[in-house]
């Protein structure tokens, strides 16, 4: 349940895509990857692969993942930019061939249960592990801008609670390809959260001073506007006096 609340969570940042209509500085890749693997798990987990339903908790997570990762690749495609856009495609169809290759394999090149598990979670043990590292680009980024604008908290810690009880559940379970790649999420879920404790403050003054400075910006407007208009209202009190004078003088030679 804490995965698909997680996966939920992304939302957020394609909400700010659909609402800019731009990916922004976003990446693709965490989301692709993402996707390689809730196939590879679902077909970890279907009697296919394990035997029976053995691993039916996998099958459930993960196939609701499938459907929210496809949605979250889908809308970056439509508003990324045309370079963004050949970099999606790029990145999708080598990962869907070699999902689609695993499978193939994996159902007729292999007699038994162990062998197919064997191969589906080697894989997907590697890509889980690249899902888990894909944070380490934001994470580069947090460090060198000292902000946390593209590593939102809640998404930082459902991502530390996710791979926290995987880990837990594999364990319980016996399973290292289930327990594997949470031994590389855990450390990295903490780290981030790191990150948001020595970052966050300053997130916060940098809002402050972006404000301070709109408002700063506003009461210059303002001042501007009505030196403006007292430096009209002279000018209309001069034009007046002036007119005044010339009909005063006009009177007089006409005297």
């Amino acid at each position: 349940m804490n995965c698909v609340w997680l996966l939920l969570l992304y939302r957020v940042t394609f909400k700010r895509v659909i609402k800019k209509k731009s990916t922004e500085e976003f990446s693709c890749i965490p989301y692709i990857v993402a996707l390689l693997n809730c196939l590879l798990f679902t077909w970890y987990g279907l009697p296919v692969v394990s035997c029976k339903w053995e691993n039916f908790p996998l099958v459930t997570v993960n196939g609701v993942g499938i459907l929210f990762e496809l949605s979250y690749v889908l809308i970056y495609f439509c508003f990324s930019s045309p370079k963004g856009k050949v970099k999606v495609a790029i990145t999708a169809i080598p990962v869907l061939i070699v999902f689609c290759a695993i499978a193939i394999a994996s159902a007729f090149a292999f007699p038994d249960h162990r062998h197919r598990k064997l191969l589906v979670g080697s894989v997907g043990l590697g890509v889980s592990i690249a899902m888990y590292s894909s944070p380490l680009v934001a994470m580069k980024k947090v460090i060198q801008s000292k902000s946390v604008e593209f590593m939102p908290l809640p998404l930082s810690f459902c991502s530390f609670l996710a791979s926290s009880l995987w880990l837990t559940y594999g364990i319980l379970i016996r399973d290292i390809f289930v327990a594997g790649p949470s031994v590389v999420g855990t450390p990295l879920g903490i780290l981030q959260l790191v990150l948001h404790c020595k970052y966050w403050k300053r997130k916060n003054n940098m809002e402050q001073q972006k404000g301070d400075t709109i408002e700063k910006l506003d009461l210059e407007k303002g001042t501007l506007a009505n030196n403006g208009d007292l430096v009209g209202k002279g000018y209309l009190e001069n034009s007046n006096n002036n007119l005044t004078n010339l009909t005063n003088l006009s009177n007089c030679n006409s005297s």
